[in-house]
């Protein structure tokens, strides 16, 4: 299913659902983070996703980060609260969503990266090579919060 986002754009259609998602942000031994190319977008973000029924959002960033990364991680800390309402993400299927995300921060634990259906790439980046990476702007958002210590974030 493709998907379209739109950041602070007054185009961008009216959202018709809020779905609760969590991210892990997840820092190895040597500060780089781990990200993955969507294969959606093309654009580098976090692993998350949407939280199951049955699942805390914690456990839910857990699972997706596996999912999505291949990377086996445990949560560490709280990064914030991400709900944008000027942060819409269109869905080929009709699917119109506000952004609702729950980040965590976490380390790795096991695994290694593989890319799968949900990601063409996955990789850890080191802080001072962010830039040269196109990484949505929520995205950015939520790691330059991490690195400047300010969190958490209540928005």
């Amino acid at each position: 299913m493709g998907r379209t986002e739109y950041y602070n754009d007054p185009e961008a259609p009216r959202a018709n659902t809020l779905i609760p998602a969590s991210n892990l942000l997840v820092v190895d031994d040597d500060g780089a983070i781990l990200l993955q190319r969507r294969r959606d977008t093309g654009q580098w973000a976090l692993p998350g996703g949407a939280q199951d029924i049955g699942e805390t959002a914690a456990e839910c960033a857990v699972r997706e980060c596996r999912e999505e990364t291949g990377i086996i991680a445990e949560v560490t800390g709280f990064l914030g609260v991400y709900t944008n309402p000027n942060h819409i993400v269109a869905y080929t299927d009709g699917e119109i969503r506000q952004q609702y995300e729950n980040t965590y921060i976490g380390r790795p634990v096991g695994g290694k990266p593989t890319i799968n259906d949900e990601a063409d790439g996955v990789r850890y980046v080191r802080p001072n090579h962010l830039d040269q990476y196109d990484i949505h702007p929520s995205m950015r958002q939520q790691i330059q919060d991490y690195l400047a210590g300010a969190y958490p974030y209540l928005g």
